[in-house]
């Protein structure tokens, strides 16, 4: 469903029209033109046809476009639903559990920040509110489906060296971008000369752990607060969530949780990517 602008409106943008027959293109006016990427018509009268099922419509009294039939499909504003892409299905409690993702690290290197997602503690091991996980997945992942969607470029970091194969694998598996190796400071605050050229940085950077090291911070994480490219970030009980866009509360040690956390993205980038060829944005690039 699209909004008319100054009494014209565009259909072709949402692939209003699907597998035509070639005899009714040729004689129905709407269908002849919608083989151009932006078909403009004027609202000043009602404007309908009929083909495969599918009633299209334009009216002036409601000013938007219709469409009916049996197999009907209102694309709408993906913004508008509380999970278009049916991402946060994919987030179960038992799998955390089996995973390990609640086993934080001994509350001797708890970082102060990280209380609000602390359940309680088991012989000096900080316990981590698995409820809380269930909820900020499921939220950074249809954000992550979203970012994928409109073509966005998703960047994957670690320094965690067990998993740096595996991140790796999962971005290209992805069809995206990785770094997990040492973090030249600069590389998004100081890019163009760096890199000698205009270059675009990611729309959202994913880290599978936001430390170096126990106590020191990845340099990204600050770049990317500065250059406002929103982050997903995985973080244990001695991590800080603050300046994290989406903060996942979780075991970032574990590389059965790390293969969890991977999977999860992927699926939720997939989707996205899979909804987009679905509502013909690609074929408008």
């Amino acid at each position: 469903m699209a909004a008319v602008r100054s009494k014209v409106v565009t259909i072709a943008r949402n692939r209003l029209f699907h597998k035509i027959s070639s005899k009714h293109a040729a004689s129905c006016p709407v269908h002849s033109l919608v083989k151009k990427k932006v078909i403009d018509i004027p609202c000043a009268s009602s404007i309908s046809c009929q083909g495969n099922s599918r009633l299209y419509s334009i009216t002036n009294e409601s000013q938007e476009i219709h469409t009916t039939g049996l197999d009907e499909k209102i694309i709408g504003n993906p913004l508008k639903h509380d999970d278009y892409f049916q991402v946060k299905g994919l987030v179960k409690v038992e799998e955390l559990f089996d995973a390990g993702v609640h086993f934080g690290h001994k509350s001797g290197v708890r970082n102060e920040y990280m209380l609000p997602y602390i359940y309680g503690n088991r012989v000096g091991v900080d316990i981590l509110d698995l409820g809380k996980t269930v909820e900020n997945m499921k939220i950074a992942l249809n954000f992550l489906a979203h970012i994928a969607y409109r073509g966005g470029v998703i960047l994957f970091i670690t320094k965690n060296a067990l998993s740096m194969p595996l991140v790796e694998k999962t971005a290209e598996e992805a069809g995206e971008y990785s770094h997990c190796r040492y973090w030249r400071g600069g590389t998004f605050t100081n890019a163009t000369q760096q890199f000698g050229s205009v270059t675009r940085l990611p729309d959202t950077c994913i880290f599978l752990s936001t430390l170096n090291s126990v106590f020191e911070q990845h340099t990204a994480i600050v770049e990317s607060a500065k250059m406002m490219i929103p982050t997903i970030g995985v973080v244990d009980t001695n991590s800080d969530p603050r300046i994290i866009t989406y903060p996942i509360p979780g075991n970032d040690d574990s590389l059965k949780s790390i293969e969890l956390y991977c999977r999860l993205f992927k699926d939720a980038i997939l989707k996205g990517k899979e909804k987009r060829k679905e509502d013909g944005l690609d074929i408008m690039e």
